[in-house]
């Protein structure tokens, strides 16, 4: 039991053989400009950042490009395969996103943040080819995060295909619903830290604001990833500190281990010595 009032130590998050003190990860897309984006990195805390491998997005109209942005000795680049509709595809950019990085010898280019889609509308993974490409990158040597739905049985054949980490999604990309079905999310917690307690999950997907990450790490993710909610926030800077104490509040409530829920209520204090009658007493 911790018997201080300082904010108690935690063990750090172990990824993909690395290390984070933050279990925070944020994306770089939907920011009204690279500069805003910068701040909001910074107020994140997070160290790991992820980026989108498409030619738009690392070279805007003006030429500028997004990495200029980005301080690479600060943040591991976490690429990421989004707007990807076909194994093959994901593998492409995947490889594409490991030569980048490979130029800057950023940390991260051995990693890919997995996503296979199967419709614009949606957004939702297709099981298929995530499996099939998740296959595929860990045979060619990739440190998979791997997106998915929140499935329990599709999250156990991705960990078993070699992924570094499964990431259920708590609800739609960039829908803001939060986490939608907290049972399964623990299912997934479960079954794949069975006998492998230090396995991370991550929740990745649907977090509109602060309270969602809370809901996701007092389930006992090991960390959240999100872009939306702090980028399209009123004020994405504010946001991203929200975010990051959140982060930090749902850990901490995860590990001191929250009271039982009960139909009735507790009364805080004793009975003994009340002034006033007790109604059927």
């Amino acid at each position: 039991m911790t018997d201080t009032t300082e904010t108690p130590l935690d063990q750090p998050l172990h990824v993909a053989g690395r290390t984070l003190n933050s279990r925070l990860i944020v994306g770089t897309g939907k920011y009204a400009d690279y500069e805003q984006m910068q701040r909001a990195l910074d107020a994140s805390g997070s160290e790991v950042i992820t980026v989108a491998v498409r030619r738009e997005r690392l070279i805007d109209k003006e030429g500028r490009s997004l990495l200029d942005y980005i301080d690479t000795d600060r943040y591991t680049i976490l690429p990421n395969t989004a707007g990807c509709f076909t194994a093959d595809d994901a593998v492409r950019v995947a490889r594409l996103g490991r030569e980048i990085l490979d130029q800057l010898d950023n940390p991260g280019k051995a990693w890919v943040k997995l996503e296979v889609l199967n419709d614009k509308k949606t957004l939702l993974p297709d099981p298929v080819g995530t499996l099939e490409a998740t296959r595929e990158l860990v045979k060619d040597g990739f440190k998979v995060l791997c997106y998915t739905s929140d499935d329990p049985v599709m999250a156990t054949k991705i960990k078993e295909a070699g992924a570094a980490s499964v990431m259920p999604a708590g609800s739609p990309i960039g829908s803001g619903q939060g986490v939608l079905n907290a049972n399964n999310i623990a299912i997934i917690l479960e079954l794949l830290k069975e006998g492998d307690p230090d396995y991370p999950v991550i929740v990745d997907a649907g977090v509109g604001t602060a309270s969602d990450v809370n809901i996701a790490m007092e389930l006992g993710a090991d960390g959240v990833l999100l872009n939306t909610g702090i980028a399209h926030a009123k004020d994405p800077v504010r946001m991203a500190h929200a975010m990051r104490h959140a982060t930090l509040a749902g850990r901490l409530a995860y590990l001191a281990g929250r009271i039982p829920k009960k139909l009735y209520a507790t009364a805080s204090s004793p009975w003994e010595g009340v002034v006033s009658y007790i109604p059927g007493e």
